[in-house]
């Protein structure tokens, strides 16, 4: 039989695994028994009832939170003119175009979201096999080539991952329980504020 360690025999004992908490109850329980050593991260799990292993029932995208999730996001941006001052403007750490590919592929590649605008996927897609393994590569379905830019910068920093795992599970990071996990109210996540979702 499996030894349980303290904290887990504690929260056996303060929750029934069989009820089901709302949102509100969950939050208020997690900063109950939080750590006092370390900054936790919260995660939601669901369960969506896709199989993974047909290509068409993938799930990966990304979901933008009304307070983000506390976690500080570096976005480099591929544009050139007027669209790469307004990604400036908007917030991204780093804007280019050649100068930028050339910049990654010699392996500087220390961020979170890369969006480019349509006109520059032809330089980013010489990066293919640089930026497609880390999850990097920009994609239309995910809101990340687009003309758009100053506000993909700004859903880029407030948002969290989705990608269904091998369980048929998706796990984003809400944030942390010190604080990166808010809403209307100030303690509950709320709705989000944009939700991009590709079924591939």
């Amino acid at each position: 039989m499996t030894k349980l360690s303290k904290k887990a025999k504690m929260l056996a004992e303060k929750f029934d695994a069989e009820a089901f908490y709302s949102v509100d109850e969950a939050l208020k329980a997690l900063k109950d028994v939080a750590s006092k050593k370390f900054d936790e991260t919260v995660e939601v799990a669901m369960n969506l009832g896709v199989d993974p292993r047909h290509a068409d029932q993938m799930v990966r995208g990304m979901v933008s939170l009304p307070a983000g999730t506390g976690k500080e996001m570096k976005v480099a941006v591929f544009a050139k003119g007027d669209k790469a001052d307004e990604a400036l403007k908007a917030g991204a750490d780093k804007v280019g175009a050649e100068d930028l590919m050339e910049d990654m592929a010699a392996g500087n590649l220390d961020y979170d979201r890369v969006i480019a605008t349509p006109d520059m996927m032809g330089v980013v897609g010489r990066l293919g096999k640089v930026l497609g393994p880390k999850g990097l590569m920009p994609n239309p379905k995910l809101g990340t080539v687009t003309p758009n830019v100053a506000q993909a910068v700004k859903d880029a920093i407030v948002a969290t991952g989705v990608q269904s795992d091998r369980l048929f599970l998706i796990a984003p990071r809400l944030g942390n329980e010190a604080g990166g996990v808010k809403g209307a109210d100030g303690e509950t996540p709320g709705a989000p504020a944009r939700v991009d979702l590709a079924l591939r």
